[in-house]
């Protein structure tokens, strides 16, 4: 017999050590069978491999659904299912509780050091093969909770059935389904220290989820896609060091392309493969960015408010059918980079908010654990599980879907404790400064494991201070990323551009003053999604003037940024001159694209793209002071700039020169470090493009006149409005 207390425990969803009491015991010498289903008033165990009936279970006089029985003629263990009857009805089941763990120890070891660094191989869904039987396995951390249970459609969502088996001292809970297969939804129920019952949660570690609004996880298989990147994996690096040419296109997946005709719905994952791929690699960027894909309850947070970051986002489809898109991208010869959220995630109730009663995730202190400006909760760093969970979330999406890089958003916000706040408000560390230890240590940590464990891939942080080393190696005192955003060059030189033409020659110090620190971090240069919402307008709103002028001086800015030492990111639309904000709800206008201004502007960026790819002293010495060389720094009154590119011994060297007033300047000489013919390679002005087609004939013969500080010079016809990049004739 059952122990009454045990059974009411049990029938009132409080039992927290169920496989003590179900499934196959040995009492006295003899074995038992007990199981509990609420939904039945009869039950009966068969032989598994043959389905003979072996005996009937009594139920037990104090609580209906709980059955147990003794089996007179068995000696050893053995395997069965369960038949269970409510008046007419009647089916079968198998037992969850006659199967043994799944978790091993060695895998209980490294969770408990907060050291598992495939921490997704062992939480989560798993769809296995356990004991003969397939299933799926479930596990969650939940280190404070007295209960935790699997609820789903396969047991009517009712957490008295399904309750899962502590692990040992690691805070992990567990339990194999069997016959709960690929597509189930599930969450999990838990009672917090105290007993007390807790929102449903979705899995931390789910694999997949239902559509929003709904938000339980989906049980998904990972291992479906047959990778086809063989040769992209092999010489990707190559692709992400310091020297090579890096041009980032920057997409929101639900908002590049819509089918109007469906509803205005967003592209899949294999329309985009088809589309998206093909229209980047035409326009000759290296790397498509995505804005963040871990599934996200709020359209409106773009992704940056993640609840599942193991779940590549369904709203395009499933994970089998994002890797294809990954797979595409590779297939095109273009990498794939994601924006990666471990700053902070959002307070919804089926989150990783008071996982399991308590602060888990988060700070208790709100000083330490709450964003004022997003609303939002900071992971608690400090917290070797916590630091393990995200350090293997970014190890997850390189390894299973192939990813090449993580894009990392608000690195500031993780920096500094005061980030954001007032006196008072935030709490110091144990030096008392403002520094965000624990934070500053994890990114380290994240850096180290990702690059150990492939040096293929690319980390990027979006750090908008000065805080020293981003981009430099953890051994060296570094973070350790491998870029870093370029903030201060974006906010300079958008300002600067902003200004009318005849202003322009008293802010010349924001087209200058980046060249002090550009060589100080392995920078990319970012025109991003950030620039063209909230009220700031579209790229070519934030340019002066009107009708023509607007797009002469964007042609000019872009010129300006693909000749500058920095890699390069531009936010899509902005590459044919979108007219209005970013809206994340439509489709970009693609129509624009039938007026010649606008076709211009996306001409210029492919060549630019182009010549930046043709051209290695563009790229080869982006973060060396010897690969910068100025010819025209203080020409401020003709708001006129120039410099040279060097690339390795042996490179044709790169001569760059920008007007930006809209007076064209003739016979305006410009010095050059070497003699020789020089080739005009791009102009800014050229009629395809939208411009006047004003030129220099495609190239110019040097003189030995001294000019800008140098004994040859070229004689140029400056466009108004437009920027000309030049490389040395080879001899």
């Amino acid at each position: 017999m059952i122990r009454t207390e045990d059974a009411q425990a049990i029938a009132a969803g409080r039992f927290s050590d169920p496989f003590a009491v179900l499934g196959l015991h040995e009492i006295d010498g003899k074995l038992s069978v007990r199981c509990y289903h609420p939904d039945a008033d009869r039950a009966e165990v068969l032989d598994a491999k043959t389905g003979r009936r072996i005996m009937a279970l009594e139920g037990h006089p104090d609580t209906p659904g709980l059955f147990h029985g003794i089996a007179a003629r068995r000696r050893k263990p053995f395997a069965y299912r369960l038949r269970f009857g409510a008046g007419d009805e009647v089916w079968e089941a198998q037992d969850p509780y006659r199967f043994g763990p799944v978790l091993g120890e060695i895998d209980e070891y490294l969770i408990g050091e907060g050291a598992h660094q495939q921490l997704w191989k062992v939480l989560g869904a798993h769809l296995v093969t356990h004991e003969g039987s397939e299933g799926t396995h479930f596990a969650v951390w939940a280190p404070n909770a007295s209960r935790v249970s699997v609820v789903g459609a396969f047991n009517n969502w009712d957490g008295r059935r399904n309750v899962m088996r502590r692990r040992g001292q690691t805070g992990v809970w567990e339990l194999f389904l069997p016959d709960v297969g690929e597509g189930a939804v599930y969450k999990y129920e838990l009672l917090d220290g105290a007993g007390g019952l807790l929102p449903l949660k979705a899995d931390p570690v789910g694999f997949g989820s239902e559509h929003p609004p709904q938000t339980a996880s989906v049980v998904r298989e990972l291992d479906r896609h047959d990778w086809l990147d063989a040769d992209w994996m092999a010489k990707r690096q190559s692709r992400h060091r310091p020297d090579a040419p890096v041009s980032i296109y920057e997409v929101h997946l639900g908002s590049w392309r819509r089918v109007p005709e469906d509803g205005n719905r967003p592209l899949s994952y294999q329309e985009h493969a088809e589309q998206l791929v093909g229209y980047a690699k035409d326009m000759g960027f290296t790397h498509i960015e995505l804005m963040p894909v871990s599934e996200f309850p709020f359209d409106g947070s773009w992704g940056y408010q993640p609840v599942g970051l193991f779940a590549p986002t369904i709203r395009h489809g499933t994970p089998e059918e994002f890797q294809a898109f990954v797979d595409a991208c590779h297939g095109a010869d273009m990498g794939l980079i994601l924006d990666w959220v471990p700053g902070h995630f959002p307070t919804d109730q089926h989150g990783l908010g008071q996982f399991d009663g308590t602060a888990l995730y988060e700070h208790a202190d709100p000083r330490e654990g709450f964003h004022q400006d997003w609303s939002t909760l900071i992971y608690n760093y400090g917290r070797r599980e916590v630091a393990n969970y995200l350090t293997a979330n970014a190890l997850y999406w390189m390894q299973e879907h192939h990813v090449d890089g993580l894009r990392v958003d608000a690195v500031a916000s993780m920096l500094y404790r005061d980030y954001s706040r007032e006196a008072g408000q935030w709490v110091p560390n144990e030096h008392g400064g403002r520094e965000n230890l624990e934070a500053i240590a994890f990114m380290q940590q994240m850096n180290t494991l990702t690059y150990g464990a492939d040096a293929g891939i690319m980390t990027i942080a979006e750090e908008s201070t000065a805080f020293p080393g981003v981009s430099a190696p953890v051994d060296a005192g570094g973070l350790g990323f491998g870029f870093k955003w370029n903030m201060g060059w974006m906010n300079d030189t958008l300002s600067y551009i902003s200004e009318d033409p005849i202003n322009r020659k008293y802010h010349h110090s924001k087209l200058t003053f980046g060249l002090l620190y550009a060589f100080s971090e392995n920078f990319i240069l970012p025109i991003s999604h950030d620039e063209v919402v909230h009220g700031k307008g579209s790229l070519l709103d934030k340019m002066p003037g009107d009708g023509a002028t607007k797009f002469a001086n964007l042609r000019a800015y872009l010129g300006f940024m693909w000749g500058h030492p920095g890699k390069k990111l531009l936010f899509m639309g902005c590459e044919f001159a979108q007219g209005r904000e970013w809206n994340h709800d439509s489709s970009l206008d693609w129509h624009l694209l039938d007026h010649p201004d606008h076709k211009g502007i996306q001409t210029l960026v492919r060549d630019l793209n182009k010549v930046y790819r043709d051209m290695p002293a563009l790229y080869q010495r982006d973060a060396q002071p010897g690969g910068f060389e100025w010819v025209e720094e203080h020409a401020a009154d003709e708001s006129i700039i120039a410099w040279v590119r060097h690339g390795e011994d042996g490179v044709p060297p790169a001569l760059i020169v920008t007007n930006f007033t809209p007076v064209e300047r003739s016979d305006r000489r410009i010095g050059v470090p070497r003699a020789g013919h020089w080739v005009e390679k791009l102009n800014t002005d050229a009629e395809q493009y939208g411009g006047g087609n004003r030129g220099n004939m495609g190239g110019v013969n040097s003189d030995e006149i001294a000019a800008s500080g140098r004994a040859h010079s070229l004689n140029l016809t400056l466009p108004p409005l437009s920027t000309l990049i030049f490389e040395l004739q080879p001899e």
